[in-house]
């Protein structure tokens, strides 16, 4: 039996209460369905399923991390368990390769120490800042261009006879620009040149470049084999070979426009880079503070008037095409704002 009221058709009372307890049970049941599916999801994170981190505790991976991972491959595969047990209970694995941190006779002379130092570099393939390098040599991680240069300055720190700057340039191919930086040697009168690449010509140059122009122009020459355009080339100062300095590394003391600049003055704006970063041989570095000192002062990337910064700006010669320089946030890694 209907009832029509305003044109519209209604069940009778006792019918519109039986729909609102099957809403309510039907409510009641999704409901049901949720709190099983949080308890399935509670569950799976428990039992190692998805997502978890899975990197929490760093490298190398700890136990803890591993178990979950295994139980995470036992709960998808097909083959459950087992194959986990088939893998982990296996004896025939090959051993991974660790390189060895490059050790030397005291008659070995300076560009055989750089070639150990470059292989040891390379071994280490692609995928505070000495703490890093520190963990780099234990663990022998993955490193890329940027951490080449930090573990190249780490161990080069015990060779006074080496003088370390950053070099880095900036190409361009197919309408993308690409960045690379290594690390600038120079020992004896000559310069080369230590880092990683995937390309064996943009990483290791020996001791036998003459002038700054010459290293330039050799890693000019190499990108120009991979159709590259180099843009611009940014040279810094020389590195301090104490650990514990809180001088900050100079990544840009020098930007050179290579498209603004002709041959000639490329080349003079390179000898005078040269000259600045001689007479920063000759100058004390900033003193390391004492440990109650060290922990009491701040960070110099947070206080753009630190004596140390405004000594360096004050210090910087200008280059024909150099830009001018802004001040960046703390924040902005592109800067590579990193002390050592």
């Amino acid at each position: 039996e209907l009832v029509i009221c305003c044109g519209n058709i209604l069940k009778p009372a006792g019918r519109l209460a039986d729909s609102a307890g099957m809403l309510r049970a039907t409510a009641g049941s999704v409901e049901e369905r949720d709190e099983e599916q949080e308890d399935e999801g509670e569950e799976e994170l428990r039992d190692g399923g998805v997502p978890f981190f899975v990197n929490r505790g760093g490298l190398p991976v700890d136990e803890e991390t591993w178990e979950r991972m295994w139980r995470h491959v036992a709960r998808i595969h097909p083959n459950g368990e087992a194959l986990g047990k088939r893998i982990r209970g296996a004896t025939d694995l090959p051993k991974i390769p660790v390189p060895s941190v490059p050790t030397y006779q005291p008659t070995t002379t300076i560009p055989q120490r750089l070639e150990a130092i470059q292989k040891y570099i390379r071994d280490l393939q692609y995928p505070s800042l000495m703490d890093i390098a520190k963990e780099m040599t234990r663990e022998a991680l993955p490193i890329k261009c940027l951490e080449a240069v930090i573990l190249g300055i780490y161990l080069t720190n015990n060779m006074p006879g080496v003088e370390r700057f950053p070099l880095s340039f900036k190409t361009q191919f197919s309408g993308n620009h690409f960045h690379h930086i290594v690390l600038g040697v120079h020992s004896g009168g000559r310069f080369g040149a230590l880092g990683i690449s995937r390309r064996e010509d943009l990483m290791f140059k020996p001791l036998e470049f003459r002038t700054l122009m010459d290293l330039v122009q050799e890693f000019d020459g190499a990108y120009r084999g991979y159709w590259h355009t180099l843009r611009k080339v940014k040279i810094g100062q020389y590195v301090s070979h104490d650990p514990h300095s809180v001088e900050q590394i100079e990544w840009k003391h020098s930007i050179l426009d290579v498209d603004k600049l002709s041959k000639e003055e490329l080349r003079r704006e390179l000898e005078r880079h040269t000259r600045d970063m001689r007479l920063k041989i000759g100058k004390p570095a900033p003193p390391s503070p004492t440990k109650d000192r060290r922990n009491s002062m701040g960070s110099p990337l947070r206080n753009p008037s630190s004596p140390i910064r405004r000594i360096s700006r004050i210090e910087r010669r200008p280059s024909a095409e150099k830009k001018v320089l802004e001040q960046k946030p703390s924040g902005d890694m592109n800067g590579y704002q990193i002390r050592v």
